[in-house]
């Protein structure tokens, strides 16, 4: 089918809306990528917000691609302990739960609006009023919260109704002292009138004016490290990507400080010394080993100085040698985040992938904005926590993903999912490459997860295969179908004028053409 204008794949019908109205008015991906940013803030609340950070992978004018990060930072000075507001809460996922920590001394400082306007100086063309439109006029029309939203807010109820602040925003009004629920109006007047002024007004807004003081106050009376000084240094920054040629594609991924990325090329390069993994059985089975492996190499390679794998020493030929080597001995024979991917009708792509953690659990006053709690998400800080090296970019697992196959198709994958984004982005890219599948079907095939020597594995996985999964490793967690735990991969595909895509049904994704 052809397509006139482009189209993109994300996790929210509404999300979606906003980006092909921004590609029908005649937008780049770009315009199309930072609506769907705004309008995501209103329909996935726990995922995407001003207030936390992110990163996005672009191919534009026909220049080579170009990754902006614009991922949290670490404070300038860390709070003892004793002094912060800090606390652990439990998520469950409904089969798995995994243990969070929020508060504002779990805030980091946040990058997602200046990545927006950076992203826009350098590629957009629409005003940004006009592409916040969409976001705001969702706010007045107060859309019912979806199904999937509504599970997000169930499972995360103890941070976003423990506090007064977040409980005025989130309490039911159908279900009193309980969080939203499905169908229940959104109603996100302050945060709509805050993106207003921010279009119109500018980012200092955020970074130097009333809302640095304002979360500067907030941080300095109730435990947390965030100061203004923190958030007038923040910078977006562009990086080059990381690029590999993997079987027949190149493949180009979000280089460190993010982990996501690298980690990622780390597995293909052992996948890339076996050959391609025809059946299900050899691709379950040696993706599970190399996903095991994979997060050894990580925790091989990083300090508590400097808490990111470096490529030059994770993607050494003699180090991944080493791997290669363990995999061919192998006794076992075989967090909230969202992403965008858009095309438009030049073939420009972008895949923006962003995130705010679990959210603190506190609204800072008069903005309708829920900081991050970045310094308070484990995986970022495998040396404990209040450890971190100050002033410094955070790593990531997002991993926004660019592979092209010669002859010029090209396709943007990206996910959320927190630790699983790499194994969740790995998984559809070798169904794509390895197996020739289109994207919807790379996206349904059944998903497995493997972290410090346990498996997690969705269901539709045969049965024999997946006995042999559950006795290669120490413990195991089965899923019925499939699962919101593991990820959500957002595609779009570009062939000569022609595009596919899909969104993952886990995280109830679209895909739409303009």
């Amino acid at each position: 089918m052809k397509a006139t204008r482009g189209a993109v794949a994300c996790g929210h019908a509404g999300t979606a809306e906003a980006a092909v109205e921004v590609l029908r008015a005649g937008g780049n991906a770009v315009d199309a990528a930072v609506a769907a940013f705004f309008s995501a803030c209103i329909y996935e609340p726990v995922l995407a917000s001003l207030g936390g950070g992110g990163f996005a992978l672009c191919r534009v004018n026909g220049e080579p691609p170009r990754v902006l990060d614009f991922f949290t930072q670490t404070p300038t000075v860390r709070r003892p302990p004793a002094d912060l507001d800090f606390e652990e809460v439990t998520v469950d996922f409904g089969g798995a739960t995994q243990d969070f920590h929020v508060g504002l001394g779990s805030v980091a400082v946040p990058g997602a609006v200046k990545g927006v306007f950076e992203m826009h100086r350098a590629f957009g063309t629409v005003p940004l009023p006009e592409l916040a439109a969409p976001a705001l006029d969702a706010v007045k029309r107060r859309p019912p919260l979806c199904e999937l939203q509504a599970d997000i807010l169930r499972a995360v109820e103890p941070i976003y109704m423990k506090r007064p602040s977040a409980r005025a925003v989130f309490e039911s009004p159908s279900t009193p002292g309980r969080v939203l629920r499905q169908g229940d109006p959104l109603v996100f007047d302050a945060l709509g009138d805050f993106i207003d002024a921010l279009v119109h007004e500018g980012e200092a807004l955020f970074y130097r004016g009333e809302v640095a003081s304002l979360i500067e106050d907030q941080c300095r009376a109730g435990g947390g490290s965030l100061s203004r000084d923190d958030m007038r240094r923040y910078e977006a920054l562009w990086r080059r990507p990381l690029c590999s040629d993997y079987r027949n594609v190149r493949i180009w991924l979000n280089p460190p400080p993010s982990a996501g990325g690298v980690l990622l090329l780390f597995a293909l390069e052992l996948l890339g010394s076996r050959r391609p993994l025809a059946d299900d059985a050899a691709f379950y089975g040696e993706l599970a080993s190399v996903l095991a492996l994979t997060d050894d190499a990580w925790l091989d390679t990083v300090t508590q100085d400097r808490p990111w794998p470096v490529a030059g020493e994770l993607l050494d030929a003699a180090f991944v040698q080493r791997y290669v080597e363990r995999l061919d001995g192998l006794a076992r024979g075989w967090r909230g985040t969202t992403h965008v991917s858009v095309v438009d009708a030049r073939g420009d792509m972008v895949g923006m992938t962003v995130t705010n953690g679990e959210g603190c659990g506190e609204i800072t006053p008069g903005t309708g904005i829920m900081f991050n709690n970045m310094l308070g998400e484990e995986n970022l800080n495998p040396f404990g926590f209040n450890r971190w090296p100050v002033n410094t970019r955070m790593s990531s697992m997002m991993a926004p993903t660019l592979v092209e196959w010669p002859g010029g198709r090209r396709a943007m994958l990206g996910s959320g999912g927190s630790n699983r984004i790499r194994s969740a982005v790995l998984q559809v890219l070798v169904q794509l490459v390895d197996r020739g599948r289109d994207p919807e079907q790379a996206m349904l095939a059944p998903r497995i997860h493997v972290e410090k020597d346990h498996v997690s594995i969705e269901g539709g996985i045969d049965d024999a295969l997946r006995a042999r999964l559950v006795a290669a490793f120490q413990t195991h967690t089965l899923f019925d179908g499939q699962n919101f735990y593991f990820g959500g991969v957002h595609g779009v595909e570009y062939d000569d004028g022609r595009v596919r895509g899909a969104g993952d049904p886990r995280r109830a994704g679209e895909f739409r053409q303009a």
